[in-house]
């Protein structure tokens, strides 16, 4: 399937409570609303072909969440600040109940929304998001080598040294003419490890139509939870696609194939 729009997202900003700043794309069109949640090392572009392969018939609001991309660093980086975020969007949008669809930490917080607001939640899409990760070092402990500025755009690629090409696209320029990564390095990791933990009763915690979508390749998602994930709750739905981790990036045809099949049955 090819994509149906090529139209440029609109970015805004919302100032929270605390003065922070959140930005978010708003991928336009005649579409219902669906609002998608990015995971680490990501933010709200990465869903662009998502959005593009959805539309007309779906509206994709993706935010860049706290410490990401254009969104500012936060002091917290919990689970309940991440839910805070996305609640106050929502209010801020008048939008709900929509469709929620998270990616790794991302789909935590999704399904955690859906379980502690479900007046705003009508469908959720879980793209290789566990309901329990073992404690243990962070997976993301790489990227504390790297600088979160440099003087030149090259100097910093040439920093992130294999992740380059999966980030290159994302720095940002500073107003002195350096440049920044699209995440900090130190928040990463501690938000990362904030995420690790029995999600069980959150998991379990809604009632809405859920799709559960796993790659069947390095996925963070093993086999045996995905299908423990999908039989220990009502409405859900398991989809395995031939895939890394980064499903939605490594096979979006399929994955939004799935994805609209799912919410025409909703």
């Amino acid at each position: 399937m090819t994509a149906t729009t090529t139209a440029t997202p609109v970015r805004s900003t919302l100032v929270l409570a605390d003065g922070r700043r959140l930005s978010w794309l708003d991928f336009g069109g005649p579409g219902r609303p669906l609002l998608a949640l990015h995971g680490h090392l990501a933010e709200g572009a990465d869903f662009t072909g998502t959005a593009a392969l959805l539309a007309p018939e779906w509206r994709v609001i993706a935010p860049d969440q706290r410490g990401h991309g254009d969104s500012d660093r936060g002091a917290d980086y919990s689970r309940e600040g991440y839910l805070d975020d996305a609640v106050a969007l929502l209010h801020h949008l008048d939008l709900g109940p929509l469709p929620v669809l998270g990616h790794s930490g991302g789909a935590v917080t999704a399904y955690q929304l859906a379980a502690r607001h479900p007046g705003l939640v009508s469908a959720l899409i879980d793209e290789e998001g566990a309901a329990e990760l073992p404690e243990g070092p962070s997976p993301l402990s790489f990227v504390l080598s790297f600088p979160y500025t440099a003087p030149t755009r090259e100097e910093l690629l040439a920093a992130l040294g294999p992740i380059a090409p999966m980030v290159g696209d994302r720095l940002r320029p500073l107003p002195d003419g350096s440049w920044r990564l699209p995440f900090h390095p130190e928040d990463t990791v501690r938000s990362e490890g904030l995420v690790h933990g029995d999600h069980w009763a959150d998991w379990l915690g809604s009632s809405c139509p859920a799709l559960l979508v796993s790659g069947n390749r390095m996925p963070c998602l093993p086999t045996d939870l995905a299908t423990a994930m999908t039989e220990r709750r009502p409405h859900t739905e398991l989809v395995t696609l031939d895939a890394d981790h980064f499903v939605h990036a490594a096979a979006p045809a399929a994955f939004t194939d799935a994805v609209r099949a799912f919410l025409a049955r909703i």
